[in-house]
């Protein structure tokens, strides 16, 4: 047997599996809490999706990159007696996005309402910006309605989201299980190029505007509340997320992957290591998919864990091209841009498909672009991110990075962007590549499809049926994203807390 981090006076010990932003989360309650806790990851990094790949001129994120909802690492901090600015540096960045259209078109939108209704209003004429008032009003209405009944929720119940939304029934009709996305978009704006621009955000969770519910136009409110640039890039908030752990105490082991959680009489008593090593622990958190559970990955035990990951949808996967080039630009780039297509529904149907789109919408983060920063010298860092159906809608196709470099790269130069040197199949990330890395994924790099209005309560949950079992992650609830992943984590704590209170 081998015991890790035993703590001092008594303290529950405690096995986190997976050093993601959910498994980060997790421990760091934890700790805070009087857990001894261990950390252990397959990587050799933490962060897990929030990972760079090297470069000439330095490290790439290469997984998210898009900070909203900063409270939640603000009460993370503060839950261990210190504040998120004394370890990162963040830079709230005024333009949210650069948004460009095969016709030449482009809008700028930032956090300030007034400034994007006379940014529309110039853009599209007085309806348009009418449009965006009473969209942005719904979608604050319903981020309001939803938060603490769903996303702050450990276990949401259906009747008080009920509840919730007869507070204000005028947005019923958001509500119904038959309202989609786009459908709704349709209806709210009269200039179809908004209508596809918000409909974006239902990628953000890994959906499609085509059969993702309304609701999820709620997901505005948090990019227009704020968004983050973190100085240093992505992934160090993941390392001070981390260190921060270790200096309370904790015990983080990366590169040291779990093979299996061992579970008798229907009750967790530690892990075993791929090296053949035994942690005991009276508490396990796995923070990975939970659909690698339910294939049997971490040991045939807990196989029952989350069997509905079996069997729903899941939800979109990426390409994903992470590269240091010199840009020959006569478009100015901001540090988030989008690229649309000329449809504002083939790329999805193609995804529906299992194909790889041939009109995408392409996001494009250029890393050392920003607010007060000058226009970066010679070769700077991208990351270009495709939509893509995951492993279980399609298998790898033929030939998929010469389809992808061409899709991508005679699309930005019709834009007006080319790179040199070009990016070569090194510089990209599959769904192959994300199921290498996160097992039992399928590729999917947000966990279940949210299509169907009903598809948030069928997440897993932190407690489980195996007492000392918890689970955290963007595949739980409340859901996919970084802050989401984070919420997951503070849940899975809050749980554990409670039990050992009532035990």
């Amino acid at each position: 047997m081998y015991d890790d981090n035993t703590g001092t006076g008594g303290a529950p010990r405690t096995v986190v599996i997976g050093a993601g932003m959910g498994g980060l989360s997790a421990a760091m309650h934890l700790q805070a809490r009087g857990h001894a806790v261990t950390v252990f990851d397959a990587h050799t990094w933490p962060g897990g999706k929030m990972r760079t790949v090297a470069s000439d001129a330095g490290p790439i994120d290469a997984g998210p990159t898009v900070l909203t909802m900063r409270d939640v690492f603000d009460d993370m901090f503060a839950a261990t007696g210190t504040k998120l600015d004394d370890h990162v540096s963040l830079i709230q960045e005024d333009l949210l996005a650069r948004h460009f259209w095969p016709d030449g078109t482009r809008l700028d939108l930032t956090s300030d309402h007034a400034m994007n209704a006379e940014t529309i209003l110039r853009f599209s004429g007085k309806r348009a910006a009418s449009d965006y008032l009473a969209f942005s009003k719904e979608a604050a209405d319903l981020f309001a309605l939803f938060s603490a009944p769903m996303m702050r929720r450990a276990e949401p119940q259906i009747t008080e989201l009920a509840r919730a939304a007869l507070r204000k029934p005028r947005h019923l009709g958001v509500l119904s299980p038959m309202a989609k996305l786009r459908r709704h978009l349709n209806k709210r704006f009269s200039d179809p190029r908004l209508s596809q621009l918000f409909g974006r955000y239902a990628t953000y969770i890994g959906g499609s505007p085509l059969a993702a519910p309304a609701l999820l136009l709620l997901i505005w409110q948090a990019e227009v509340a704020g968004v983050w640039r973190v100085d240093g890039g992505m992934h160090t908030l993941a390392s001070a997320i981390a260190d921060r752990f270790r200096v309370m105490g904790g015990v983080l082991r990366l590169g040291e992957p779990v093979a299996e959680v061992k579970a008798g009489g229907n009750e967790v008593s530690g892990v075993v290591l791929c090296s053949g090593q035994t942690v005991t622990a009276e508490t396990v958190v796995y923070a990975g998919d939970p659909r690698a559970l339910a294939l049997g990955m971490l040991g045939k035990s807990i196989s029952h864990i989350a069997p509905q990951t079996l069997t729903s949808p899941r939800s979109l996967s990426a390409r994903v091209w992470s590269f240091a080039a010199n840009l020959n630009a006569d478009t100015p780039l901001a540090h988030h841009n989008v690229f649309f297509g000329a449809s504002p529904t083939a790329e999805f149907e193609d995804l529906a498909g299992g194909a790889i789109p041939a009109d995408p919408t392409l996001y494009v983060c250029a890393e050392d672009r920003g607010q007060n920063r000058t226009t970066p010298e010679g070769a700077e860092r991208f990351e270009i991110i495709l939509n893509a159906a995951p492993l279980t809608e399609a298998q790898r196709p033929p030939d998929e990075e010469k389809i992808c470099h061409q899709t991508t790269f005679q699309t930005l130069d019709r834009f007006g962007l080319s790179f040199s040197p070009s990016p070569n199949a090194a510089n990209l990330s599959t769904p192959s590549t994300f199921e290498a890395l996160f097992p039992g994924s399928a590729g999917s790099i947000y966990g279940q499809s949210p299509h169907g209005m009903m598809a948030a309560l069928k997440r897993p949950r932190a407690r489980t049926k195996i007492r000392g079992l918890y689970l955290a992650g963007g595949g739980t609830h409340p859901g996919a994203g970084v802050p989401m992943a984070a919420l997951s984590g503070q849940h899975a704590a809050e749980a554990i807390l409670k039990d050992h209170v009532l035990t």
